[in-house]
């Protein structure tokens, strides 16, 4: 069934993200911006965790979760553990939810419109799955770049 496939693309990114994080030498390098770089990778690291939090977490899994999408972009200076405490529980929320859904729950149409137009749930996970993974990719680049 694809949610077991789903499951091992999501851990393996959430991997990498957390790979990605610890590799900063410098902690604050996570912070910085530049003048054609307009996200830092901490708020890349926290748009994620808010946004499968609440595409997950709260659409499907009814975990109560309530997304500040306006501080996923403005908070600075989280301490890297923290991050990676966020990633982690992030994962489980995916895992968790995606253990709850069978096929039938695949097919059905996902309950809100965040693309602006009606989709299949399955749908909807693999454009969240290409979203976590586009970030995952301007972080590694961001890394790579700002991290003197």
């Amino acid at each position: 069934m694809i949610t077991e496939s789903l499951k091992s693309l999501y851990t393996r990114d959430f991997n990498k993200l957390k790979t990605e994080i610890e590799a900063y030498q410098n902690e604050d390098s996570m912070w910085k911006i530049d003048e054609n770089i307009a996200n830092s990778a901490g708020n890349l690291c926290l748009h994620l965790v808010g946004n499968l939090n609440h595409f997950f977490g709260a659409i499907l899994g009814n975990s109560g979760y309530v997304r500040n999408r306006e501080l996923e972009f403005s908070l600075k200076d989280i301490p890297r553990i923290e991050l990676i405490e966020k990633v982690e529980g992030t994962l489980d929320i995916v895992i968790k939810t995606l253990d709850q859904l069978n096929e039938n729950d695949l097919e059905k149409e996902y309950p809100i419109e965040p693309l602006g137009y009606k989709m299949t749930t399955e749908y909807f996970l693999i454009h969240l799955f290409g979203h976590l993974s586009y970030h995952v990719g301007q972080i590694n680049y961001h890394r790579r770049l700002l991290d003197n």
